[in-house]
């Protein structure tokens, strides 16, 4: 049994510090890098990619919304056509940072408002889709099972990386629980870490509304912003470890 660990990474912007990569990159087989526009600068996506190359991390593209104040977690009013060309933009700008360290693009990874406004509206995902395919057909796009997004990204043929996340909480819909409601973020390194195990083992969560979900993954994503990153990574991949679990990339 094999499972992808990937994580955010390169939020930092100019002398303002965001999370702990250098600890971080060790722990993780891929990384989903801002691209500037939600997070992220040119000196920071190359000293990223520098500290993944040194680690033998995988790189993905994390593309978001233009809104570094809100962090790309606000969902701005952009056109299909905006999405479309932001995508395109963002992936296009770390591919020029890959092509100067030898690096491939591993995949691309939709960030915060916008990853989650492709769960649930079909023009969004299209959009995001498109930009994936016409960049490159053979990259695969991250996706959250059984969304808009997989199916816009499956019916173009895009290959898909299905993701679960051990420190969010989930509905009963197979939704992500809204960030500021109960249940919507763990904290606990252990408890991440039992979900983790949950999810690639035995392929279920429980949800926070009550009752089991089912749940399909390929990688397990940590939020590089959480304060607890670090230890939360670390106590996931012991635990997959632990129940016989390659950590590495598809």
């Amino acid at each position: 049994m094999q499972i992808d660990l990937n994580a955010d990474a390169g939020e930092s912007f100019g002398n303002w510090k965001l999370g702990r990569d250098e600890e971080l990159f060790p722990l993780i087989s891929s990384v989903n890098v801002a691209c500037g526009f939600h997070a992220g600068d040119p000196l920071t996506i190359r000293r990223t990619l520098e500290l993944a190359q040194s680690t033998g991390v995988a790189v993905g593209a994390h593309p978001g919304f233009p809104d570094r104040v809100g962090f790309g977690r606000r969902e701005l009013a952009a056109t299909p056509d905006e999405v479309y060309s932001d995508v395109l933009y963002q992936v296009g700008a770390l591919s020029a940072f890959l092509r100067v360290a030898g690096l491939p693009l591993h995949h691309i990874k939709a960030h915060g408002a916008l990853y989650n406004r492709a769960t649930k509206d079909p023009e969004t995902a299209r959009a995001i889709a498109q930009a994936a395919l016409d960049f490159n057909p053979q990259v695969p796009l991250v996706v959250l099972p059984h969304t808009p997004l997989e199916q816009e990204a499956q019916r173009l043929g895009l290959r898909t990386i299905a993701e679960a996340f051990p420190e969010r909480g989930y509905t009963s819909d197979g939704r992500l629980a809204p960030r500021g409601t109960p249940g919507a973020w763990i904290h606990d390194p252990a408890e991440a870490a039992r979900r983790a195990v949950q999810m690639v083992v035995d392929g279920r969560v429980e949800a926070v509304d009550g009752g089991w979900l089912e749940v399909r993954a390929q990688t397990l994503c940590i939020h590089g912003d959480n304060p607890n990153a670090v230890e939360i990574a670390r106590a996931v991949r012991e635990a997959l470890l632990a129940e016989g679990v390659t950590v590495a990339t598809y």
